[in-house]
């Protein structure tokens, strides 16, 4: 994997980390991309200070990753957007059941990614025109780029019902990975006769 391909896939896991240092008021006043920014510089500081356990004690740094995670992206709302239609037939349980597979799957893939990053540009895109209803989903785009090369990554937040900023998808290069873990719920469905519980079991 290159360079610029590894802090593509490392900044893609930037965003998602948490708002910790500030309260629920706070919170509450950011904007979309503000809340991204915040998001950024204090993942990649725990990076940085993780990063030496990833070769000595990869559960170290892969369980300081998904608390990252955990404080800014709503896997459920991931979960229920991967499942698409076969959502409708999933219970609660489920969905935070899948929730969590997803949890430890973008953990592994995008946090063993995150370690190549070494001080790329990365640009937030200025925000577009503000929606007339704030409730509705808003995008969040930035620019990296490395080795004379530009990718631009998308992130779907939403505020849930604390008015907090959570991320329930995002597009990397181009690619929507809902859409791209949908393919492969959907594969699973077909081969284990729409039973989503062995779907949840054998996700890899």
């Amino acid at each position: 994997m290159n360079s610029i391909r590894q802090f593509v896939i490392g900044a893609a896991l930037a965003v998602l980390a948490p708002l910790s240092m500030q309260d629920t008021a706070r919170a509450a006043e950011l904007t979309a991309v503000e809340s991204a920014e915040i998001s950024v510089n204090q993942l990649l500081s725990t990076v940085a200070e993780l990063k030496p356990h990833f070769a000595t004690d990869r559960e170290r740094y892969f369980a300081g990753i998904e608390q990252s995670l955990e404080s800014f992206v709503d896997f459920d709302e991931v979960a229920i957007g991967v499942m698409a239609r076969f959502g409708e037939q999933a219970t609660p349980e489920q969905i935070s059941r899948f929730g969590d597979k997803l949890k430890v799957t973008l953990t592994r893939f995008y946090g063993a990614a995150l370690v190549g990053y070494d001080g790329q540009d990365l640009v937030f895109m200025p925000a577009g025109a503000p929606s007339p209803d704030p409730e509705v989903n808003t995008n969040v785009r930035m620019q990296i780029s490395a080795n004379n090369s530009t990718i631009e990554l998308q992130y779907t937040l939403f505020l849930n019902e604390n008015r907090e900023w959570k991320l329930k998808n995002l597009f990397l290069g181009g690619i929507n990975l809902r859409r791209q873990y949908f393919t492969q719920f959907s594969a699973l469905m077909n081969r284990y006769g729409n039973d989503i519980d062995q779907v949840i079991d054998n996700w890899q």
